[in-house]
């Protein structure tokens, strides 16, 4: 009877097989037609030079020239500084909503959840309204001294690109870190109460270190998107602001030199997928 079973089992076992494969084959070509085809042809044109031909020619020029060196350099340190922001804000905001009662704690943490839907360019937008040249504060600004024009222009400067970034990513953060502040046992914040800690203590000794897979999950995140932020950088209007995004747009758009382009849009996948597995090795040391 076992052997009959065991042979049972492995008939079916082997009849679910093509099954199974007949079953997965559809999402595989579908994602392969939507992702691997394009990106193939953005690596292929990455090594073909306009004159023909096979080369990493296109590489070393790129790499050579000093675009790209700075936009590099603008591009990094503008998405780690949105990230350290994002991280200081998000915590502070987090703690303050997770354990400050106060009217209306519920509804703000509800939008929360609606603001992630938000495009980026809808916040450049309000910040544009509120300090733009022609914005609210310059406006209040003439008004009440009677000067020419107002002493807000940080918008257009890599500072406005990070403070739009800061102001947008920072939900970002802050989600995860709620989900996992819902999750503490306050029990353990009333016995450190009790014991005469601080709040400044408890949250360094108890809050932070059931925060920290949070934080590390919700940094990585954004550390990703901000490398590949486009529509931030485009709408603040900062001109003198070029991020790896941007160096692949006039590269693509304004000046038609597609080898280029590409080459800096495989360095910045590079960059992102890079980044994505050094997220997932932390993720599975912290335990998130």
């Amino acid at each position: 009877m076992a052997s009959a079973v065991t042979t049972t089992s492995r008939g079916q076992g082997r009849s679910r097989g093509p099954v199974g494969w007949i079953w997965a084959l559809p999402p595989v070509v579908v994602l392969a037609v939507i992702l691997l085809y394009p990106l193939a042809l953005v690596v292929q044109q990455s090594v073909t030079p306009d004159e023909g031909g096979t080369s990493l020619t296109p590489y070393a020029d790129v790499f050579a020239s000093e675009s790209f060196r700075s936009a590099l350099g603008t591009t990094v340190w503008l998405a780690v500084g949105s990230t350290v922001g994002c991280l200081v804000l998000g915590f502070a905001l987090a703690l303050v909503i997770a354990f400050v009662p106060f009217p209306g704690g519920k509804a703000v943490a509800k939008f929360i959840d609606v603001f992630l839907s938000f495009p980026s360019f809808l916040i450049t937008l309000a910040l544009l309204f509120i300090y733009g040249t022609v914005g609210m504060a310059n406006g209040v600004w003439t008004d009440a001294t009677g000067a020419s024009e107002g002493p807000f222009h940080f918008l257009t400067t890599p500072w406005g690109v990070l403070l739009a970034e800061i102001t947008y990513f920072t939900p970002f953060v802050m989600r995860p870190l709620l989900a996992a502040f819902s999750q503490l046992d306050t029990a353990q914040l009333e016995v450190a109460s009790s014991l005469g800690a601080r709040p400044a203590r408890i949250v360094r000794k108890v809050i932070l270190p059931e925060a920290l897979p949070a934080l590390a999950a919700g940094g990585s995140l954004v550390l990703v998107m901000c490398l590949n932020e486009f529509g931030i950088v485009l709408f603040t209007g900062a001109k003198d602001v070029t991020t790896l995004p941007m160096l692949v747009y006039g590269k693509a758009i304004l000046e038609s030199d597609y080898p280029a382009a590409c080459v800096v849009a495989v360095v910045n996948i590079a960059l992102s997928v890079g980044l994505y597995t050094l997220y997932r090795t932390v993720s599975r040391r912290v335990g998130a």
